[in-house]
């Protein structure tokens, strides 16, 4: 068993399907019952090792497998001398195989099971959600319901069997307005992708896995988890020879009239992450303001005037960043750089501007062809204007609205939000498990395509945009955690990358 809100390696997540192959697969090989009977005593061991002292142990069973593991919880925590109680929801008759001797166990050891009544519990005891599982497909009603509002009233600890009753394994949205909220949820047998992504975070609380003794890998998985050795693969290793020049160029193209800031935001993070050299161009240069020469914060910046108008093998040679703080002019320019550069970080409004345009998306879509490579970076808001839905449907199904909009236009696509999933044509999508609300400010989006830029000019080629976009929504996500503060701000963010720990003192 593992704690895997930030794993050490990538891991593999199944969705409501593949994890049901998985489950067949290994029940074919064992005694019937077997798989049942290890997930109760993984929740019981978890539940003992969270809640010690606890007098009392409130556990919720459904009217499916998702019960049966709770009623085999039931009997170990009762042979460790713990008061349980059981409320059920189900109809004993329509119990599945392994549910149903489950129940039968559970009646043999002498656990109070109830239709109703639910027990006192203080602050040290602990409840148990074995309500619905994986196979839940629409909103809970009658007494599931109004179960989940009881253990939503609890002020004790909440282990989730498997998932939050309530909550969509592969999406992370809620199916209804009554999902539970766990402080600590268990997955069995496989992790699935919506405890990391969407609402799934904030209501899954601690995610810990319990394999059950069974390779997953007899069913491919719908997504990856990123972990921190993906991220630290990704940045380069600096040999001592090596010069300014081994680790590429960066150009910022962005930075409207009166954002200028979001330009150099993502500018000091591409330096930070390690480009060479770092090239800013502001867009109608010229306005009061924005014939900058010299970013005081980070006078490393070269300022360049109408950088994207450079001959075709210098903005081939040069990772570009474009889009931040680009406000309406940015459309000017695309064009060029969809046509010219090879590796393009888009972000911002390049990329409201590429919505609102169908000759710019059409240039998108061919960049494929010319073995062009481009990043699009949007918050769910510019993913729905891209893909033309409201931007509900978006977060509906982060995981189908991102790799719809990655194969649409061929390019890799790292849609932000809680959970970020990175997608790319034709291969399982990853979703990073780092960061958290404070990064709920300006400029933080612009900090991560500039350290994607910084990252990606290091790399050289543009084989390797979808590893570089997954590495930098980790170290993004990571410093925010490290940080411990909120709101944080961008600035501070960028250094807090840089070092791998929490925020500068003001």
């Amino acid at each position: 068993m593992q704690i895997v809100s930030r794993p050490h390696a990538t891991l593999a997540l199944h969705g409501p399907q593949s994890s049901r192959r998985i489950e067949q697969i290994a029940q074919a090989g064992l005694p019937p019952h077997t798989l049942m009977r290890r997930a109760g005593l993984g929740v019981a061991r978890l539940a003992l090792a969270l809640s010690p002292h606890a007098r009392t142990v409130w556990i919720a069973a459904g009217p499916g497998n998702n019960g049966g593991d709770g009623f085999e919880a039931a009997v170990t925590l009762r042979q460790a001398g713990k008061a349980v109680h059981v409320t059920f929801t189900g109809d004993p008759a329509r119990l599945p195989a392994d549910a149903s001797d489950a129940l039968a166990r559970a009646q043999a050891a002498g656990v109070a099971i109830a239709s109703h009544a639910v027990p006192a519990l203080g602050a040290q005891d602990l409840a148990i959600d074995a309500l619905l599982g994986i196979g839940a497909s629409r909103a809970p009603q009658g007494e599931i319901a109004a179960c989940i509002a009881q253990l939503s009233d609890l002020a004790c600890p909440l282990l989730a069997v498997d998932l939050p009753s309530g909550l969509n394994a592969l999406t992370g949205q809620p199916l209804g307005k009554h999902c539970v909220r766990a402080t600590h949820t268990l997955s069995l047998l496989s992790l699935k992708p919506g405890l990391f992504t969407g609402h799934g975070r904030d209501l899954a609380g601690e995610v810990w896995f319990d394999d059950l003794g069974v390779d997953a890998g007899t069913s491919p998985p719908d997504a990856w988890l990123t972990g921190a050795d993906e991220a630290q693969a990704a940045r380069a290793q600096r040999q001592h020879a090596e010069h300014k020049g081994s680790f590429g160029d960066v150009a910022v193209v962005g930075g409207a009239p009166g954002m200028t800031g979001a330009a150099l935001l993502a500018a000091r993070a591409a330096h930070a992450a390690g480009a060479g050299r770092v090239f800013v161009s502001l867009l109608e240069s010229g306005h009061p303001g924005q014939d900058l020469a010299l970013d005081p914060a980070r006078p490393e910046l070269m300022f360049r005037s109408a950088w994207w108008a450079s001959a075709a093998d210098v903005l081939a040679s040069t990772t570009v960043v474009c889009g931040c703080g680009g406000g309406d002019v940015v459309r000017s320019v695309l064009p060029r750089l969809l046509s010219v550069a090879r590796r393009l970080v888009l972000d911002a409004d390049a990329l409201n501007a590429i919505a609102a345009d169908s000759s710019l998306q059409t240039l998108l879509a061919a960049r494929p062809a010319r073995g062009h490579a481009s990043v699009l970076a949007p918050h769910p808001l510019e993913a729905a204007r891209l893909l033309g839905v409201p931007t509900a449907d978006v977060q509906a199904d982060r995981l189908r609205n991102a790799q719809d909009l990655a194969e649409r236009f061929g390019c890799v696509v790292l849609l932000k939000g809680s959970g970020s999933v990175i997608a790319a044509p034709g291969r399982a999508p990853h979703i990073n498990p780092t960061g958290n609300a404070s990064l709920a400010t300006a400029g933080t989006g612009d900090v991560l395509a500039g350290w994607i830029g910084g990252l990606w000019a290091q790399a050289g080629h543009a084989q390797r945009a979808f590893e570089i976009a997954a590495a930098a929504a980790y170290v993004h996500g990571a410093a925010a955690d490290a940080a411990g503060i909120s709101p944080l701000r961008a600035a501070d963010l960028v250094e807090c990358m840089l070092t791998g720990r929490g925020a500068p003192q003001s």
